[in-house]
């Protein structure tokens, strides 16, 4: 039985999985090696929890009781000892996500499962990285963590069927919506989505439309609850250009990442978290970026 739960990463996806997880009752450390990014990530999860009260949808009773099954810490192979599970959310890049999960399988119990909240990158690549492969799998979480109702559940090569009920039973008990597919790069929501915003930039780049315009229509045309620019600033302009870049390796050309998005992130530019995307966020306003 999974009790207690490790996340690895508190950036926008592994503070929401924490968030959601100890809400649900499980004890949660959340880890990163950075001590302010933590303190970041407590003050977000504050916020949030307050927000959840305030609006009647977290009671007095579960807010105290979240208090207590979240905690935070620098040091994965001493919050690994004794985990039943470990999520990680780091950034995707493979040789980070290597250096995690070779942390994560020497300090770990040896029953200990392993899922990766990749949302493009191969689990049985990234199971490759240690030596339990039938424990390891890919746990897809959708930004909001705590609104979006769905988790991808994504079994590799060697998953086995324990771990994929397991994964499923954790999942549910957080009050999420599964769906459970085979590997192949991309998945099922990360193609369809990178098309449609990496799209949307071609038609920055070729004066269709404004940002808003563009977001407006396919909000109000397609019945899609965020526009594709809005999306990518919340997502991060640089982690939607490492998946553009990944499926362009894998899945070929239709991929291949619009330069204007390229010349956004060089430019710094990554979305909510730098205060400007493809919207200006400085003022706390979502106001178009002026050319």
């Amino acid at each position: 039985m999974i009790e207690k739960m490790v996340v690895v990463g508190s950036g926008v996806m592994g503070r929401g999985i924490a968030y959601v997880a100890a809400l649900s009752g499980f004890s949660v450390t959340l880890v990163d090696v950075k001590e302010k990014v933590l303190e970041s990530a407590n003050k977000e999860i504050q916020a949030i929890l307050e927000k959840g009260i305030s609006m009647g949808k977290v009671t007095r009773e579960q807010a105290a009781d979240f208090k207590k099954h979240l905690s935070y810490g620098l040091d994965l192979a001493e919050a690994a000892r004794d985990a039943d599970l470990i999520i990680e959310a780091v950034p995707e890049k493979a040789e980070l996500k290597r250096q995690v999960f070779e942390m994560m399988e020497m300090a770990s119990p040896s029953h200990c499962l392993f899922a990766t909240n990749t949302s493009t990158m191969s689990p049985t690549e990234i199971a490759s990285f240690a030596r339990r492969p039938e424990q390891t799998i890919a746990m897809h979480f959708f930004n909001p963590v705590h609104k979006m109702p769905l988790i991808e559940i994504i079994r590799g090569l060697e998953t086995s069927d324990e771990t994929v009920a397991s994964i499923k039973h954790v999942a549910e008990k957080m009050g999420k919506e599964t769906v459970i597919i085979n590997e192949f790069p991309g998945f099922v929501t990360s193609r369809i989505s990178t098309l449609i915003g990496n799209e949307a930039f071609y038609m920055l780049q070729e004066g269709l439309g404004s940002p808003d315009d563009i977001d407006k229509a396919i909000k109000l045309g397609l019945g899609f609850p965020m526009g594709p620019f809005e999306l990518v600033d919340l997502v991060g302009l640089d982690t939607r250009l490492n998946n553009l870049k990944y499926l362009h390796e894998k899945l070929g050309e239709k991929y291949r990442p619009a330069p204007l998005l390229e010349q956004y992130v060089k430019a710094g530019r990554l979305g909510r978290k730098t205060g400007k995307g493809v919207y200006d966020y400085t003022n706390q306003k979502e106001e178009l970026v002026k050319k």
